[in-house]
């Protein structure tokens, strides 16, 4: 009878996990897009095509920082994230992290993984302005 040694399992089993990372890699770049991530804000513009939506994104002007005004028009001190030429507000958490008007339950490091995120979220849908408030 065949009997497998220790040293064909060990093989066999970091074979199989190294395929599976590989797999798992490839996928998720497929659903993410598989495009490197684009230069972060504040450093430059982010202008990229992501699941057929064109996300632009400008560094933050000069300004207080704080969260100013609403009614779709640039807050100082805050990126300017557009979705198809429309703006997406984005607001920054008091730990740094960031979060927006499609997606008020997940914080995201950088303004590029929340745009992307909320294209997703969109689902082809289109941006709307906010309301004045």
């Amino acid at each position: 009878m065949n009997k497998i040694t220790r040293r064909q399992a060990l093989t066999a089993t970091a074979g199989a996990l190294s395929f599976l990372g590989l797999a798992g890699a490839t996928a998720h770049a497929a659903v993410n897009g598989s495009r490197p991530a684009a230069p972060a804000t504040p450093t430059g513009t982010v202008d990229e095509v992501y699941q057929g939506r064109r996300i632009r994104i400008t560094p933050a002007s000069d300004g207080g920082g704080h969260h100013g005004g609403h009614g779709g028009h640039h807050s100082a001190g805050l990126p300017t994230v557009s979705i198809d030429g429309r703006e997406l507000h984005v607001m920054r958490n008091a730990d740094g992290t960031w979060i927006s008007v499609v997606n008020h339950y997940e914080t995201f490091s950088d303004v590029l993984p929340l745009a992307r995120a909320a294209v997703r979220d969109l689902q082809g849908a289109a941006l709307v302005p906010m309301g004045g408030m």
